[in-house]
């Protein structure tokens, strides 16, 4: 272990980005899975409902992205899966 102050200052704040980037994904990915299995549980999908949690996921995804915990191309790329799936059982169901 190094004995240099900015060292030991630049270990601590990595460690407390790496907490907070672990809350903001593990959120992101829990949302992600809820929305899934209740898109699959319903029998008759209430649109109003399913825009408002896609709406609440999209925004959590936005931020993660404009914090810096993901990058740009992978917040696209979640919120381009979470619409072809909704689009998916939406047609499926109907």
């Amino acid at each position: 272990m190094s004995k240099n102050v900015s060292v030991i200052k630049r270990i601590q704040v990595s460690l407390r980005n790496k907490r907070k980037n672990r809350s903001y994904k593990s959120e992101i990915k829990t949302l992600t899975k809820k929305y899934i299995s209740s898109l699959n549980n319903t029998r008759r999908l209430d649109s109003g409902d399913i825009l408002l949690q896609l709406s609440d996921l999209y925004q959590k995804i936005d931020k993660a992205v404009s914090k810096g915990v993901l990058h740009k191309n992978n917040g696209s790329r979640k919120k381009a899966m979470l619409a072809k799936v909704t689009k998916d059982l939406t047609l499926n169901t109907t």
